[in-house]
């Protein structure tokens, strides 16, 4: 396998080069387009290039641990849709204690937004203007979500079922139609024709090698499957669909049965008689892991959504696989589509799926292009090389002697195919991003242990994470990768740039067309602001824009107490950053200690963004008071 310059060398040497050579090539790769010069205006004189004004031109945002939002002088920062907001003409509005009930939560925005997409709704400049976000709604926090008569636990009687299907209604997927007014800001438009909840309880459809006939999948109390759970990153496809991440589903699932024994697949999974944070199962059969044991088998997918059609039946597309899916990132290579996903697990693999044929031919014959085509795993060998491993039934480890019976039981066992055929276990492998010139790829290790290889970095353990970036070969089997960027502070790890902002565990990514890497933070909450984790200077949650090219970082917005920060993407113009803030208010260690614990009697001791009262996760809406585009 070739090293990265060898693979550069052989990919960029068959491009058209300007004036400079592979000095420019290079350049080009590492998406630093910005940095490239213009075409040479004829003066009569030797021609000079014409330079590009910088990538990153803001001026940079200082750590923070205050319960607010700041965004680069010459920028402002609305708060959008947050949870409770009414979507509807007929929807309630929020409660501010906590007292809507399950169906006026189905009519309302969901809990604790995350990975989330713009869709024009009109063509040219008038699509900035008017569109529809579609946006997760990862989990729900007991402490906030329910009154304090209701409290946190889940009770095996008609109020527990209540508030089983109040969290499932505040789980899913919200489409929403926002408008840009004249002055610049946005609003929501209630009761728009578009607007939709897909909650935990919404029929879906299965499509792809798997079949809701599999006898992993068959439940006797969902006979037809129901709802999408623990929806985190996504990705959109140039078919104008949504795609929405099935992340970490185990949590939902336990059983007081004292006789049940995981299966080898349950375990893979995270899946344990007490594995359960929520405790629906008290309340609900439907998360019984003895009672209905193939429930947990219909998630962990990718789920394609039309947000034009609010009739259409969401479809988990299965031959993506099942994982706690981060991303499903689309590109294209030879007119397939490819959709890139990581496990977010420490010590799971980095995916890749590639269609059978260019998915505009696909489509054409009333084809998915999501269906047909084949799921890799990634290998990272030391050298810098890698290589894409088929999980293919019937190929390598992958067959009916090592324990798989076809590629729908390789696909509902995603995981230990990966581990049959050997991939590199990864420090929690999250969003991916692919730059719109380069092609370079890029993929977020959050944190992680153990698991030695160059890949992971020599930090072991690695608490703050770092960001590696690959390119691919022309038929799309292998790869060169190298490490992009370590995050943390200097003070406590190395390697790391004396300029470089303090942060740490990267966890969003996206990439604008001008070319920025946009990183968004998920620092744990039993780590953040704690001097004794390393994180003292780092602050709160932030987001961060990074120059391909230079490497250059700038911090850009910092977050809430107690807040995750993701869901970054922009109007087609530019003009507006969209980002989540996800769960402010979280129980934190740090914060705990100062404000006390929050709890149903008292929600808001660690944060009471964005309004002075219950903490909400809310939409921003960033733009420049000039108006000019983002990162500028």
């Amino acid at each position: 396998m070739k090293h990265l310059a060898d693979v550069l060398a052989a990919r960029l040497g068959r491009r058209e080069l300007v004036s400079g050579g592979m000095a420019a090539a290079a350049v080009e790769f590492l998406g630093g387009c910005a940095a490239m010069p213009r075409t040479p205006i004829a003066t009569g004189k030797a021609l000079t290039p014409d330079p590009l004004p910088p990538l990153i031109g803001f001026e940079e945002v200082p750590p923070s641990s205050e319960d607010s939002v700041a965004v680069p002088r010459g920028y402002v920062a609305e708060v959008l849709i947050p949870w409770g907001t009414p979507l509807f003409a007929h929807s309630p509005p929020f409660a501010e204690d906590a007292s809507n009930s399950a169906s006026d939560q189905a009519l309302q925005i969901g809990f604790n937004h995350d990975g989330q997409a713009y869709f024009p709704l009109e063509p040219g400049e008038l699509g900035s203007r008017r569109g529809l976000l579609v946006l997760n709604h990862e989990f729900t926090d007991s402490n906030q979500l329910y009154t304090v008569a209701q409290g946190r636990a889940i009770t095996p009687d008609a109020a527990g079922r209540e508030k089983v299907e109040k969290a499932l209604a505040a789980h899913g997927v919200t489409v929403v139609e926002l408008a840009r007014q004249p002055d610049g800001t946005w609003t929501h438009v209630v009761g728009s024709r578009y607007n939709r909840r897909i909650t935990g309880t919404t029929p879906m459809a299965f499509s792809g090698p798997v079949s809701t006939s599999h006898p992993l999948l068959v439940s006797s109390i969902t006979p037809s499957p129901l709802g999408t759970i623990a929806n985190c990153a996504n990705g959109r496809t140039p078919w104008n669909t949504y795609l929405t991440c099935e992340e970490n589903f185990d949590v939902y699932f336990g059983t007081t049965d004292p006789a049940f024994q995981p299966t080898a697949l349950e375990s893979r999974y995270g899946a344990a008689a007490d594995g359960s944070a929520y405790g629906f199962h008290h309340a609900s059969e439907r998360f019984d892991l003895a009672k209905n044991r193939n429930e947990l088998n219909h998630f962990g997918w990718v789920v394609e959504i039309d947000p034009f059609d609010p009739r259409a039946t969401p479809v988990k597309r299965t031959a993506l696989g099942r994982i706690k899916h981060e991303s499903a990132t689309f590109t294209e290579s030879r007119g397939r589509a490819v959709i890139y996903t990581g496990d977010d697990e420490d010590g799971d693999y980095l995916y890749k799926f590639v269609s059978s044929a260019p998915w505009r031919d696909l489509r054409a014959t009333g084809k998915s292009p999501l269906d047909h085509g084949t799921l890799y795993a990634a290998r990272f060998n030391e050298d810098g090389s890698g290589v894409w491993l088929p999980l293919v039934h019937g190929t390598g480890a992958l067959t009916v002697e090592r324990g798989f019976i076809d590629q729908a039981d390789v696909l509902i066992r995603t995981r230990m195919a990966a581990d049959a055929v050997e991939a590199t276990r990864l420090h929690r492998p999250e969003w991916v991003a692919v730059h719109p010139k380069s092609g370079a790829v890029f993929v977020t290790l959050t944190n992680g242990k153990g698991n030695k290889s160059k890949v992971n970095s020599d930090r072991d353990p690695n608490p703050f994470g770092h960001i590696v970036r690959f390119t691919e070969a022309d038929d799309d089997t292998a790869f060169a990768w190298d490490i992009f960027l370590f995050a943390g502070d200097p003070a406590h790890t190395a390697p790391i740039p004396a300029d470089q902002p303090h942060f740490g565990s990267p966890d969003g990514l996206a990439i604008d067309a001008d070319g920025r890497l946009w990183i968004a933070t998920d620092v744990s909450n039993s780590s953040l602001n704690l001097e004794s984790k390393g994180y003292a200077r780092i602050g709160n949650n932030q987001v961060l824009a990074a120059d391909p090219a230079t490497k250059q970082v700038r911090r850009f917005l910092t977050g809430p107490r107690g807040a995750e920060l993701t869901g970054i993407c922009t109007t087609p113009d530019q003009r507006t950053l969209f980002v989540n803030v996800q769960h402010p208010g979280l129980s934190t260690k740090f914060y705990d200690e100062q404000f006390g614990a929050p709890s149903p009697a008292n929600p808001s001791t660690v944060s009471k963004w964005p309004f002075g009262g219950r903490p909400r996760s809310a939409t921003l809406a960033i733009r420049k008071i000039d108006g000019g585009r983002i990162g500028t």
